[in-house]
């Protein structure tokens, strides 16, 4: 007997959702999504200024668990929080609202 795919059994629990419950997980993964991206901008930008997560955590006050958790996109971030890490950096952040695909 076949086992069955991840992807299968996504598609077999989308297609039991209502309307309503399809859109509020849509909305869940967007969110996951954007947090996720956001970590790996905020890891790209340590790394590129030969930071650990320590020492970045160190000019900005918080612990290392805290880096680690923005990196991977475990946590959202505020704008507050995006601007320390900017400022620790030596960069500046930049916000961008475009049309929904």
């Amino acid at each position: 007997m076949a086992r069955t795919t991840l992807d299968e059994l996504k598609n077999r629990r989308l297609a039991a959702m209502s309307d309503a419950e399809r859109a509020e997980s849509d909305e869940a993964y967007d969110v996951a999504r954007l947090a996720l991206d956001v970590g790996e901008q905020v890891r790209d930008a340590r790394e590129e200024a030969g930071l650990s997560q320590r020492e970045l955590a160190a000019k900005m006050g918080t612990s290392q668990a805290a880096i680690a958790r923005l990196e991977s996109g475990g946590v959202g971030a505020t704008l507050t929080t995006l601007h320390r890490v900017a400022t620790a950096l030596g960069r500046r952040i930049t916000v961008e609202l475009s049309a929904a695909s």
